[in-house]
């Protein structure tokens, strides 16, 4: 990763997520532009999933998807009559899901250790490279084992 990498977490339920990795895109925030034009090529994703699916109770509180930031391009989408979100093109990895428990204790972004839902209330967040380092270390954990 080159120093003018940014890293990213979007939250998005698992179903949406693993949606969005089919199709190779990112979309956040019901679909709006503005959080998607923080982004830049070459920048990295992490997709955190605090339930399995939109409006439902079940939780999942795991990373479910990693991947970096195709080109510049921002687009619209026309999923229906009403619904046209903005999306971007993500070069995903293969990755494994990872629950958070287990790395709230050392990720810089959650401040306060008992709340540590806090942070992801606006959907987009920026996070530094010690914190994309522990995630994507246990993410890519398996995947990349037989290259090193």
């Amino acid at each position: 990763m080159s120093g003018d990498t940014k890293y990213w977490i979007i939250v998005a339920s698992k179903d949406h997520v693993k949606s969005a990795l089919a199709q190779g895109i990112a979309q956040t925030c019901h679909g709006k532009a503005s959080p998607l034009k923080r982004m830049r090529k070459d920048d990295v994703v992490i997709y955190y999933s605090g339930r399995q699916s939109l409006g439902k109770p079940e939780l999942c509180q795991e990373f479910t998807a990693i991947g970096k930031v195709r080109d510049d391009e921002i687009y619209p989408f026309r999923v229906s009559d009403d619904f046209c979100p903005s999306r971007r093109n993500i070069d995903y990895l293969p990755s494994r899901d990872v629950s958070i428990l287990p790395l709230i204790s050392g990720l810089n972004f959650i401040h306060d250790k008992k709340n540590w839902g806090y942070p992801f209330r606006f959907g987009l967040l920026e996070i530094d490279r010690h914190d994309f380092d522990l995630i994507s270390s246990q993410m890519l954990q398996n995947e990349y084992a037989h290259t090193n």
